[in-house]
């Protein structure tokens, strides 16, 4: 009798799935990292971050930061499909310009244009998600690439909407609240809290588990009485959803908008933030966007060598952690610096 591979034993018993080489070397990382008490540290030092100085430079940075995060996590969801997505940007701009809109030209409060920022960009996933996500591999790729850049066409051409190349200034606050550092600090932090504790939960629950099966191959899954096109299809327009809220923070963040910001650019930046991280555990896109996000701040004093140093620091990371800055554990057990790695 054939021996069960690891996908047929995760669906009969109920474990976590993940591809058979990565597990194993996600596990020390994931230990950690994903401790409830490790998290509730880190959740303190964030909230009380602004109690220890209230430098705008310092909050900027760090809103950016959650803004990121969250648009990350986004992409973490299409990836764990098995999909790697070059026009998710777009969906970000699309929930921006959709807030920004509907709060300056109809005066819709806040609260209104997040959601609008959430089901514009969902329903345009729902219309296309179910003919991109027949294709597979490169094909995949590409046509999200030309996705993309179609869309910030119509950014650009769509003068009377969207300003054009000018883009949308002026942007208003969430509230006059809001207007200050110090509360949008909180506001994004609890967005990306909120939002990253629902993906993170989606992806432990039994539905998780049907994403990675597709993810490990869609045949056995669809044996298995997994419907995978209506399982990608539900990541797809969720994890649009989601980065069009991210869009819509950043435009009242940043009070301007513009189709520059929602670019190739961006969304290959979404890709690289989950290569670095680790593409097959939530803590990957989180780690990743503090270390995208925050080493060129560091390097800010650097211009001349910032691109040289940050290049080289990147070539480092993907060269001695293949499985992102994740598998750090299993490089360390490698070079008999874990607990394994003593004779």
């Amino acid at each position: 009798m054939n021996k069960p591979s690891v996908l047929q034993s995760a669906l009969r018993t109920g474990l976590p799935l993940q591809p058979a080489p990565q597990a194993s070397a996600l596990r020390p990382a994931r230990r950690w990292l994903a401790h409830p008490a490790v998290i509730a540290v880190m959740l303190v030092v964030l909230v009380a971050l602004p109690l220890f100085g209230q430098d705008k430079f310092v909050l900027s940075v760090a809103v950016t930061t959650f803004i990121t995060a969250i648009a990350a996590s986004s992409l973490h969801l299409i990836v764990r499909t098995g999909h790697v997505s070059l026009g998710h940007a777009a969906f970000m701009g699309i929930g921006a310009y959709v807030s920004a809109i509907s709060t300056m030209n109809f005066g819709l409060p806040f609260p209104v244009s997040v959601c609008l920022a959430f089901l514009a960009p969902a329903a345009l996933a729902l219309i296309v998600g179910p003919i991109l996500l027949r294709l597979t591999g490169k094909y995949f790729v590409l046509v999200t690439l030309l996705f993309g850049e179609i869309v910030r066409t119509v950014f650009v051409n769509w003068t009377s909407v969207t300003g054009g190349s000018n883009g949308i200034s002026g942007v208003p606050g969430p509230s006059e609240f809001f207007s200050n550092a110090v509360p949008f600090y909180y506001l994004a932090l609890g967005f990306a809290v909120v939002i990253i504790g629902i993906v993170g939960r989606l992806l432990g629950s039994e539905i998780g588990r049907m994403i990675d099966s597709v993810r490990e191959g869609e045949s056995l899954a669809r044996c298995s009485g997994v419907p995978v096109l209506s399982t990608k299809v539900a990541v797809f327009v969720l994890a649009c959803g989601i980065v069009g809220v991210a869009g819509a923070l950043q435009a009242h963040f940043v009070h301007y908008i513009d189709p520059t910001s929602f670019a190739l650019e961006q969304s290959l930046n979404l890709v690289v933030i989950n290569v670095i991280g680790g593409m097959y555990t939530l803590i990957g896109p989180i780690v990743g966007t503090v270390f995208v996000v925050l080493l060129p701040e560091f390097l800010r004093g650097y211009v001349e060598l910032q691109h040289v140093v940050f290049g080289i620091v990147l070539i480092l990371v993907m060269a001695f952690f293949s499985g992102g800055i994740a598998d750090a554990g299993a490089l360390f057990k490698r070079l008999g610096l874990g607990r394994g790695g003593r004779q």
